[in-house]
């Protein structure tokens, strides 16, 4: 199977597939051919292109997060990184939209969305800078807007009164299976848990994915729906919803990263439907871009092979 990831057209998925896969040195002549073929790949200067025209902190970090995903490790990461900084609030969130006010002070508007911090929190945790103290003083705001079950919520709106008035039930169709909270906000606070060293294996990291794991409906038009977004096959979008679809391919990225094991019922199961769905050759086929079956092969790879050295079970929640 790690041969045809290895035979891919993409020198990203072929560079991500020796290096994680196969423990390939970074000096390795193949690894650094790929390497450049990366850097001047159409794909990656397209990203870059947005990337240096981007004004909303949220547009930034997801493509911070298609940048990484690909293997791109260039210095406009960096500078990318410094300009989400520029407009986060004092309190570590970032605004719901810019606006004419000086930089620093809190908007007039509503209070906040969850996603409008998970997003670009998500990419400077991608590019590398989860430890930033910057960065920290999100994390810090994530776990303060926790709910009491651990779960996130979408976040109250303008149109309920302003600050404390509690905000009504979730919609039903984001609605976490067994929380309070809304799953595309868990979704998002998760994915910027699993990517900090340190508070990836913490207690609100395993919580938030035991709230994920809950649901037990597999969803098989879904799977590996985050990787067409990452590579561009699909767009990004959405605000409260930005993590409406479940993706089981997803699901068990978190997972891995925020210390399930396979002894979790939960995680056997998912694992055990995913194996189900394996194809010829070790492949798994994507069920909308048959062209993104090897990208998807290589994610779920990748989370397999992290589970494998966890014995940390997940917190029910």
């Amino acid at each position: 199977m790690n041969t045809l990831l290895l035979g891919d057209p993409s020198a990203s998925l072929r560079w991500r597939a020796a290096v994680e896969l196969e423990g390939a040195a970074n000096d390795d002549d193949d690894v650094m051919a790929w390497q450049g073929e990366i850097a001047a790949s159409p794909a990656v200067q397209s990203l870059l292109g947005r990337l240096a025209g981007a004004e909303r902190p949220q547009d930034a970090g997801y493509l911070l997060c298609q940048l990484a995903y690909l293997g791109y490790r260039g210095p406009e990461l960096a500078t990318a990184v410094e300009a989400i900084f520029s407009h986060q609030q004092p309190d570590g969130s970032w605004p719901l939209r810019l606006d004419d006010r000086p930089a620093g002070k809190p908007s007039d508007g509503p209070r906040f969305i969850t996603m409008q911090t998970v997003v670009p929190l998500r990419g400077i945790a991608t590019a590398g800078f989860a430890t930033d103290p910057r960065a920290e003083r999100g994390y810090e705001w994530l776990l303060r807007e926790r709910l009491h079950d651990g779960s996130w919520p979408s976040g109250p709106k303008a149109d309920l009164g302003g600050p404390g008035r509690p905000p009504p039930p979730e919609k039903q169709y984001r609605r976490l299976t067994r929380g309070d909270g809304c799953r595309s906000a868990t979704t998002g606070a998760v994915a910027c848990l699993a990517l900090h060293p340190q508070r990836n294996r913490s207690d609100a990291a395993r919580i938030g994915v035991g709230h994920l794991l809950d649901r037990e409906i597999r969803d098989e038009s879904t799977l590996g729906w985050e990787v067409s977004r990452l590579v561009g096959l699909e767009r990004a979008m959405g605000q409260i919803t930005f993590y409406v679809a479940v993706d089981p391919a997803f699901l068990l990225d978190l997972a891995s990263r925020c210390g399930a094991a396979t002894d979790d019922r939960r995680v056997h199961a998912l694992v055990t439907w995913l194996e189900s769905r394996r194809g010829p050759y070790g492949l798994w086929q994507h069920p909308t871009h048959p062209q993104l079956s090897r990208w998807l092969t290589f994610d779920l790879e990748s989370s397999l092979r992290r589970m494998r050295g966890v014995s940390l079970p997940v917190d029910p929640g």
